[in-house]
């Protein structure tokens, strides 16, 4: 008999050498006690069939079901008719239910936190439909590991689709597949650092993960200040030695501006002057509603631009899947720096890439942008009536606006009156690096906003604010 073996419930070894003497399901019934009272084996953890266990430890059946039966009336296990037998104790309170994990935490019922779509209104079918198509029809050469930089298909449709769409001017071999903003500009922050820039300037108020992957990256966030004209290009000339900066300049996170066309000139001037380069974060760059979306810096001067974008805030976070726009010198670094972060799987990146070339695509933004748009005007009218006079901005495009609110409340304490009210906002001041602020108020998100829950949503927030003053 093998004296131990690992089992399916979360490999667990269980060595029934170590148990002592005794009957065999004593011996298995003490094992998997310990194992349990460890914690090695957690609430709710099925355990196999009685029968692939006892193929596991090389025993009879009879001894597992036997040991399954007796930590059953102990109540170190439950077993239900027609059900897997699991875990039931643990060492930790309220032991009668499974432990949940921070990823099953109970959503809230309103979403106005910005930084997701409708995510009610992914394309389900056609996603399965394109998945589907590809992993029948793709090539067995396909199926191993992506190419350094992703799939050349996507690549070379996203060159076309970005010079359609955004007025970007690239080709495929310098579009580089990554798995989000993020990774996109951690990546090149790798790079110029490599190359001697030590700093790069952020918009203030920001991302403020991005400021957090710019600092890991061994780069110091310099802080540039915004207005109604967006990135304030003088604060940048004021900076000696300054070199880098990221910026969104189709809409602003969280402010909502959009760079003024003497701006953008003055930008790249700008990175002309110090032999810099210009991050483009082409952020809800889809979605404006008063007029056509302003074209990409980058087709403005391809090699001082690197531009970022990921379907995050387009589909959903969830797939996993952006690109990188780059001038040719940095092309083959993009592709190299930092391989052990996954690339998304190829299947993905072909179904993408069949979104693209039938339209399906821009089908969906399109969709999404009359959706939103209507989204945000009934947003705004019940602002106007529940909150009359608080002021409202960032409202000409993107998925969020910023609602001001008076110095003498606590946004703070509004976010969490909020949340207790199982509504979900952002405050303002989170997104500053310094106390240099100009506004104060929230943040609030319609992109994965019910519709039908609206109303009752800013009922709630009024609820909030008026519980903070």
């Amino acid at each position: 008999m093998r004296v131990s073996q690992t089992n399916l419930a979360g490999d667990l070894l269980l060595n029934l050498e170590k148990q002592g003497a005794g009957p065999l399901h004593e011996r298995v019934k003490r094992a998997l006690r310990l194992a349990i009272r460890e914690g090695r084996v957690e609430v709710g953890t099925v355990l196999p069939p009685s029968r692939q266990l006892a193929a596991d430890l090389g025993c009879s059946r009879w001894a597992v079901t036997e040991a399954y039966g007796q930590l059953v009336a102990e109540g170190y296990l439950e077993a239900r008719s027609g059900s897997a037998t699991r875990v039931r104790w643990s060492n930790a309170p309220d032991t009668d239910v499974a432990r949940p994990s921070a990823r099953q935490a109970p959503a809230a019922r309103f979403d106005l936190a910005p930084g997701l779509p409708d995510l009610r209104a992914f394309p389900r079918r056609r996603w399965a439909d394109a998945v589907r198509a590809q992993v029948t029809q793709a090539e067995f050469t396909e199926l191993g590991y992506p190419p350094a930089g992703g799939h050349l298909r996507l690549r070379r449709l996203l060159a076309e689709y970005l010079g359609r769409s955004r007025g970007v001017s690239t080709t495929a071999q310098d579009v580089t597949v990554c798995t989000s903003v993020t990774d996109g500009v951690r990546r090149m922050c790798h790079i110029l650092r490599a190359q001697g820039i030590t700093a790069v300037g952020c918009e203030e108020p920001g991302w403020t993960r991005l400021r957090q992957v710019i600092h890991a990256a061994g780069l110091e966030p310099v802080p540039i200040r915004m207005d109604h004209g967006g990135l304030r290009i003088d604060d940048l000339a004021g900076r000696p030695g300054l070199r880098a900066v990221l910026t969104a300049p189709a809409h602003q996170f969280p402010l909502g501006t959009v760079l003024v066309p003497e701006r953008r000139a003055a930008l790249l001037d700008w990175a002309r002057g110090v032999d810099g380069v210009v991050l483009e974060d082409d952020y809800d760059a889809e979605f404006r509603y008063d007029r056509r979306p302003v074209a990409a810096v980058q087709g403005m001067d391809p090699s001082r631009v690197v531009l970022f974008k990921s379907l995050s805030k387009t589909l959903s976070p969830a797939l996993g899947i952006g690109w990188v726009v780059a001038p040719p010198r940095w092309t083959r670094q993009l592709h190299q720096t930092d391989q052990v972060v996954a690339q998304p799987s190829t299947v993905d990146q072909l179904a993408f890439a069949a979104l693209l070339e039938s339209g399906t695509y821009d089908r969906h933004l399109r969709a999404c942008r009359q959706r939103y748009r209507q989204r945000r005007d009934t947003l705004v009218q019940a602002l106007a009536d529940q909150l009359p006079g608080a002021p409202i901005s960032g409202i000409a495009a993107g998925l969020h606006l910023i609602l001001e609110l008076p110095a003498t409340v606590d946004t703070a304490a509004v976010v969490a009156a909020a949340a207790a009210r199982s509504l979900r906002v952002a405050d303002l001041a989170a997104y500053h690096a310094t106390d240099a602020r100009a506004a104060h108020g929230l943040v609030l998100g319609y992109g994965n906003l019910a519709d039908s829950g609206l109303q009752e949503a800013v009922r709630h927030l009024r609820g909030a604010i008026e519980g903070s003053s």
